[in-house]
């Protein structure tokens, strides 16, 4: 398994060259918290704690995996020492209010922290990274008396938390939910029901853990309309916030995974468990779309994480391995054989890991600076700039969650490829990254619901294409301002004519969409695919365009190498990878007959 090493030169590039998060910061009510020596001292805690602590554990939980013994679940050896640790470094209130025991600073910081922490370990980062979104959950809808009950354990890390959506008959389509809430004459809830793929829903690391559970009133409509949303902790709670009597929530079993195999997965079954309604009566789904969105960022950071790590992985074993003599000539005349680095098909697949993981975290780092955005105007209370942050923020999450974690998953694959047979061994580890990776686009809603989402929801339902006239006008913009460079204006033009695609690709299947229902459907994934590949060429540029101007400028003599290589990776991105737009492109507008033509009682393995 590779030994993780936290890319802190790249963090830094993207924090204050390319996005300035120092002037950033102090639009926000809380950015005088995150000065350059805190955010320092944060990324070099992180780090540290990542390298030494989590990565060691990697390997060695995905071999051991999770035990399930009578509804206990006890996690891998070190598991519980690293999360004795994370708790001690006070890792998991980062973000969240000083009321609560928090540190206050912005969102982002947290995200970061998240990154370093997946890549390190994403079945460790599992555990506390699902209680984010039930703090959030709870901070945005919950009463005074909930918070303050739950939000100091949780923001310690002491307890944790869980999102408890889907059940065995439903799958995405939460609608179908039947999970019961019965009023008690007390004000609470017993809630009864069966929900699975609950990730960290047992396990041994911490005192408590609070259930965030969507069920239905007995009066409730049907579909999503008729969804509310229960807090229903492990052990019940006192008003001291001491520890009662055990809540009837007991874990059937634990799922036996591809991936990912140190992280519980469980089958959670509610007995008329005391639950306490968070929000309005049948308005859970809205509710608990904070924590959706949460988590799907999170996830979307899973793909870096694996793209990051596979690269780490990969990259020394093709320097140090000897095959065959690269076509240009001998490049190790004193060996036998030359380093697989030197060809080019291999350099082929590292330049994807690295455009990958480096063009996809500055995509999530955009984001988390419209995270912080959102989370100040829930803090000061300005509905209008919160909406506008989440609206800002829906547009992404689609893009960063779906097409993040294909490319993740392309970019495991590769490292395997690197290692050639040995990428199959266990014992390199490459393998684990490549089952770790092919969860990610999985939960947290498939490639498809994601771009059904995008496509459907965010572009042609709510916006009736806005919100890609108003994305390309942003890159229109940088464009501008760069056309009259020698060295940008090839990205410039590339850019130009995308979003004049962009734009006129989501009016054709508007318009088709008028005929043929079913070419939004057909069209989804494509269109998504596309739109990944046209924002993460955006980013790119803004880095080519950072670093071209340092080198022009005489900076960054310490380190040119570093702004050199942003450079090429970005020619390679723009040169091999952009081009799939076309493919995706062309795909889009046909129409949807050859989806669609054949019956469903024709499809068949024996005629």
């Amino acid at each position: 398994m590779p030994a993780y090493k936290a890319p802190l030169h790249d963090i830094r590039f993207l924090m204050n060259e390319v996005f300035d998060y120092p002037a950033h910061y102090k639009t926000l009510s809380n950015g005088e918290l995150a000065d350059a020596d805190t955010v320092d001292m944060i990324l070099e805690g992180a780090a540290d704690f990542c390298e030494n602590v989590l990565s060691p554990i990697n390997q060695s939980g995905d071999e051991e995996g999770c035990h399930f013994d009578n509804g206990e679940v006890k996690t891998p050896k070190g598991f519980k020492e690293a999360y004795d640790q994370f708790v001690q470094g006070g890792w998991q209130g980062l973000s969240f209010p000083e009321e609560f025991g928090g540190q206050n600073l912005p969102q982002s910081l947290n995200l970061i922290k998240s990154e370093m922490m997946g890549t390190a370990n994403w079945s460790f980062q599992m555990y506390p990274g699902l209680s984010v979104g039930c703090m959030n959950t709870i901070l945005q809808f919950g009463t005074d008396e909930q918070k303050n009950l739950y939000m100091p354990n949780l923001v310690a890390g002491t307890w944790s938390g869980t999102m408890c959506l889907t059940e065995p008959q439903c799958g995405t389509d939460l609608g179908q939910v039947k999970t019961k809430a019965e009023p008690n004459a007390d004000g609470t809830y017993s809630i009864s029901g069966t929900k699975i793929f609950i990730s960290a829903g047992e396990q041994d690391l911490t005192e408590n853990i609070i259930h965030i559970v969507l069920a239905r009133l007995p009066d409730a409509p049907a579909g999503t309309k008729g969804i509310s949303l229960f807090i229903v902790p492990k052990f019940l709670v006192n008003e001291d916030s001491s520890l009662g009597e055990r809540n009837p929530v007991s874990c059937g079993s634990i799922e036996h995974k591809m991936g990912i195999r140190a992280s519980a997965t469980s089958v959670l079954n509610f007995d008329n468990a005391v639950g306490y309604l968070i929000g309005e009566p049948n308005k859970g789904l809205h509710a608990m779309f904070t924590f959706m969105n949460t988590a799907r960022i999170g996830t979307a950071i899973q793909g870096i994480a694996h793209a990051e790590l596979s690269f780490q992985g990969a990259l020394p074993y093709a320097k140090e391995r000897m095959s065959m003599r690269a076509l240009s000539g001998k490049k190790d005349p004193e060996k036998v054989a030359d380093a697989i680095i030197h060809h080019a098909d291999v350099r082929r697949m590292l330049l994807t890991q690295k455009a990958i993981a480096e063009g996809g975290r500055a995509m999530i780092y955009h984001a988390a600076q419209i995270a912080d955005k959102m989370a100040d105007a829930l803090t000061l209370g300005d509905t209008a700039a919160f909406e506008a942050a989440d609206d800002h923020l829906g547009f992404y999450t689609p893009i960063l969650k779906g097409f993040l974690t294909e490319l993740g998953l392309e970019a495991a694959n590769h490292g395997m490829q690197v290692y050639g047979g040995h990428g199959y061994i266990k014992e390199w580890g490459m393998e684990q990254i490549a089952r770790d990776a092919r969860i990610a686009t999985l939960y947290e809603g498939t490639t498809g619901v994601q771009a059904l989402d995008l496509i459907g929801r965010k572009v042609l339902l709510t916006s009736k294409g806005k919100v890609i006239r108003d994305y390309t006008a942003e890159i229109l913009k940088f464009c501008g301002q760069h056309a009259r460079n020698k060295y940008m204006r090839r990205f410039a033009w590339d850019l130009t004519k995308l979003c004049a695609q962009w734009n006129t690709l989501t009016v054709r299947i508007m318009l088709a969409a008028r005929k043929d229902r079913d070419i939004v459907s057909s069209a989804s994934v494509d269109f998504l695919m596309f739109s990944g590949y046209v924002m993460m060429a955006y980013f790119w540029a803004q880095q080519a365009a950072v670093a071209s101007a340092k080198l022009a400028a005489g900076e960054g003599q310490e380190t040119p190498e570093f702004y050199k290589a942003k450079i090429k990776v970005a020619d390679f991105y723009f040169e091999r990878l952009l081009p799939r737009t076309q493919g995706h492109a062309e795909a889009m507008v046909n129409p949807s007959r050859t989806m669609t033509s054949l019956a469903a009682e024709h499809f068949s393995f024996d005629y």
